[in-house]
């Protein structure tokens, strides 16, 4: 209903940068890929969602070139470090522009939210997050779509403000009853067992974390599989249903929107 928000509160969705872009190549798009996605997205008769995605081999390469993640080490190097928030900005944006073209090309309509002028970091870490764009564009039947992005930080000059954060902040403060991540693996994947294939964590606890970690030769500077796998708890104890499946896997996505529990890894008060 235009004017009002939905009163389930709207599917909170993240595609990864990993599975929209080819992170070991530098600024490579999967195109087909994205664009079966968006078809996904609009399936007839999905619940209200916020879109969010990664920025990928378009952002992590440049945050890590320009040490983005990490404070400056002195004047000089916050000076430089300007120039890489506008760099780094600027190659995300393009990755943005490909999404919101997709999903107006499979019918839908978006509306843009860019987080670098509605946030703050303070030392890395999130301190506010305008949450009035969102609602605005649900309340008026669009699809709000945001991207990790740098913003200003009240004491590094520029930070890494992740997606996976604004889920996180989606989830608490709209709020939201289900997250989804979508990733270019099956799940939460539990450690190297005896045969040919590892499998995801159905159920994902706490106790999982220790053994999760980024795989070698990847440029990610928001955490990895690791940093995903503790928003999907915080979302689970804010009382969302939380998971990460395939968007490799054709109809996952769709059905995972439809408030079913697909093959990945899952948590939250819903999931049995």
């Amino acid at each position: 209903m235009v004017g009002a928000m939905p009163e389930e509160g709207p599917v909170i969705v993240k595609l990864g940068g990993s599975v929209l872009t080819r992170k070991r190549e530098t600024a490579r798009l999967r195109p087909k890929i994205l664009s079966r996605l968006a078809q996904e997205l609009a399936v007839p008769g999905l619940p209200p969602f916020v879109l969010l995605h990664g920025a990928g081999s378009f952002g992590h390469p440049g945050a890590v070139r320009w040490n983005l993640s990490r404070p400056p080490a002195d004047a000089a190097e916050r000076n430089h470090r300007l120039r890489g928030a506008a760099i780094v900005g600027t190659e995300v944006r393009r990755l943005h522009g490909a999404v919101v073209r997709a999903l107006v090309n499979a019918g839908l309509s978006p509306l843009s939210v860019p987080p670098q002028p509605i946030s703050t970091n303070r030392a890395g870490q999130l301190t506010h997050l305008d949450l009035e764009p969102f609602r605005r564009a649900l309340s008026r039947g669009g699809i709000p779509v945001s991207f990790g992005d740098v913003v200003p930080d009240e004491e590094w000059g520029f930070s890494i403000l992740s997606a996976d954060t604004i889920a996180v902040q989606l989830i608490r403060d709209l709020p939201s009853r289900r997250l989804i991540f979508v990733s270019d693996v099956e799940g939460v994947m539990a450690p190297a067992e005896v045969g040919p294939r590892r499998r995801p964590i159905a159920r994902l606890t706490r106790n999982d974390l220790e053994m999760l970690r980024t795989p070698e030769g990847v440029a990610d500077v928001t955490g990895g599989i690791r940093a995903k796998a503790e928003a999907m708890l915080t979302a689970a104890e804010a009382g969302a249903d939380a998971g990460l499946i395939s968007g490799l896997r054709h109809g996952a996505l769709s059905r995972a929107l439809r408030g079913e529990t697909v093959y990945g890894s899952w948590c939250g008060p819903q999931i049995a």
